[in-house]
């Protein structure tokens, strides 16, 4: 069965209303019927330096143990990529049956397009 987790210093830090927003989309979510790896958008934003935070749940339905290593993402607006960025995040390693939210950090220098921070969404660029 598909558990909610939270990275340590995630949950200390959480504020209330962005775990609630968290925990509502862990509850609407669909449970997948095959075993993959999906990434519900939660929230865009900018930093000071330009980067773009793209915040997610990452939903580990398979059986075995994920980590993002040379994992390559895009982040797309309106069918268009927006973002592309090659992640290994130590701190993210996911046993199965388990979602947690993440925030990917896209450098300025992977940004190919101004991005609106509206519906976007994140992707795996696959070989």
């Amino acid at each position: 069965m598909q558990k909610l987790a939270f990275e340590p210093s995630w949950d200390k830090a959480l504020p209330a209303k962005d775990r609630q927003i968290i925990e509502e989309a862990f509850q609407n979510h669909n449970i997948a019927n095959e075993p993959i790896i999906e990434l519900t958008p939660l929230w865009q934003a900018r930093n000071y330096r330009g980067e773009l935070l793209i915040t997610v749940l990452v939903h580990n339905f398979s059986h075995d143990v994920f980590s993002f290593n040379n994992t390559k993402l895009c982040y797309i607006e309106n069918e268009e990529i927006i973002a592309q960025h090659t992640f290994t995040i130590p701190a993210l390693t996911l046993n199965p049956e388990i979602s947690m939210p993440w925030a990917f950090i896209f450098p300025v220098e992977s940004i190919v397009k101004k991005a609106n921070l509206e519906n976007g969404k994140l992707e795996f660029i696959h070989p």
